[in-house]
């Protein structure tokens, strides 16, 4: 179990929650372009929950990334 603990410390740790946020940024931008990217330049606005979900997925991917490499790491 600790090492459970630690990779899920590690998880949320500053360094690893950064790369994540960066990782949601870049990649959250580019899908919300591509996927709201019509709406907006005609004048709407975009769709909210789908903005919320296109940065939130790379964020809890990358997160989840950082996670399983922890895991794996101490095993």
């Amino acid at each position: 179990m600790g090492s459970q603990r630690e990779a899920l410390a590690r998880t949320f740790g500053w360094v690893s929650v950064r790369r994540s946020l960066i990782v949601a940024l870049v990649i959250g931008t580019v899908l919300n372009a591509i996927n709201q990217g019509p709406e907006m330049l005609s004048g709407n606005w975009p769709n909210w929950w789908k903005l919320v979900l296109t940065y939130f997925v790379p964020f809890a991917v990358a997160s989840y990334g950082s996670y399983a490499a922890f895991r794996s790491s101490e095993s």
